[in-house]
């Protein structure tokens, strides 16, 4: 029996990854999060640039997409925690290798900047 899969946006592994964790703040979300759970206020601290409107709605997304949990106590003031779901810790290799690269880049475009201001690479 032929499984119906219309309801799948993506036709291509590497657009179901980005289309998950892509853009300027969800992976970012997700790295803070690989520590443990955390508040909404202790992740607005980690990333002063993104407003609360914005990192609601990543929030939200990542919930949805089930890379997420949210968890809400029943106190007051209301606590409410996000962490990183079991699908959700598979992503980490994905975000480690991001990092590796991106020290690798980084790394190599000082490299540039101070070979052509003529500053000795170490």
């Amino acid at each position: 029996m032929k499984r119906d899969c219309s309801n799948i946006p993506y036709d291509c592994p590497i657009e179901a990854t980005l289309g998950l964790i892509g853009g300027k703040w969800k992976a970012l979300i997700l790295d803070h999060l690989t520590g443990g759970a955390l508040r909404f206020g202790a992740l607005q601290k980690m990333m002063p640039k993104i407003t609360p409107k914005m990192l609601t709605q990543q929030l939200r997304e990542l919930e949805t997409d089930g890379l997420i949990i949210r968890r809400v106590y029943p106190v007051v003031p209301p606590k409410v925690e996000y962490e990183l779901t079991e699908f959700g810790q598979t992503v980490l290799p994905i975000l480690n290798a991001m990092c590796a690269w991106g020290r690798i880049y980084l790394d190599t475009v000082r490299q540039r900047e101070e070979k052509a201001a003529g500053y000795p690479c170490e």
